[in-house]
């Protein structure tokens, strides 16, 4: 079954994201889930400062706000798809996921699959 793991960063007071993982370490993490045979795909994202938020009001007009929300204390650096046999697994290879670490979240959800 396939899941998604979606890779967010604790950010400190000025919204930077906190951490000491180093390249190695995602280097490291990326090559154990291929040679385990689970990786599916996987992409780190630009730096959130480039992003933008679209939302449609209730007159149908587009509203795009740049970057994401201001407040949060979070922000979403990547994700994985990994192809494992069930839930437990994947909490497993989140756990190992450097992105788990120093305050940081992986959070795990199967896809969804319509009879494909």
């Amino acid at each position: 079954m396939k899941y998604l793991m979606l890779i967010n960063a604790s950010l400190d007071a000025e919204g930077a994201p906190t951490g000491c993982s180093t390249p190695e370490d995602w280097m490291l993490f990326d090559k154990s889930m291929k040679d385990a045979g689970v990786h599916v795909h996987g992409n780190s994202l630009a730096d959130f400062t480039t992003a933008a938020a679209v939302r449609v009001d209730e007159r149908g007009e587009r509203i795009v706000t740049d970057g994401p929300f201001a407040e949060s204390r979070e922000v979403l650096g990547g994700y994985f798809v990994v192809d494992v046999p069930d839930f437990d697994v994947a909490l497993e290879w989140a756990a190992r996921c450097p992105g788990a670490r120093d305050g940081g979240t992986i959070v795990v959800r199967p896809l969804a699959s319509y009879g494909d």
